[in-house]
């Protein structure tokens, strides 16, 4: 694996619920211009996805390793 999850499996469901929202504010409402909301959208549903954020990894954010014991 090139990267260690660094989002709680609640906090995935919920990024994206919010991206999916996000994404579909601009169809609903209209709005202009649409393509920030898509991208924050397609960011927070790509992170829930895959279980990484960039942004939480540059700060030092890490999920508890809750595998087997380690000895040795």
């Amino acid at each position: 694996m090139i990267y260690r999850k660094n989002v709680f499996n609640w906090e995935q469901g919920l990024r994206i619920a919010l991206g999916v929202g996000l994404a579909a504010y601009p169809i609903v409402v209209a709005t202009e211009p649409a393509w920030p909301w898509l991208v924050g959208g397609g960011m927070l549903i790509l992170t829930g996805l895959f279980g990484f954020c960039p942004a939480c990894y540059v700060v030092g954010r890490r999920t508890p390793d809750f595998g087997p014991p380690q000895h040795g």
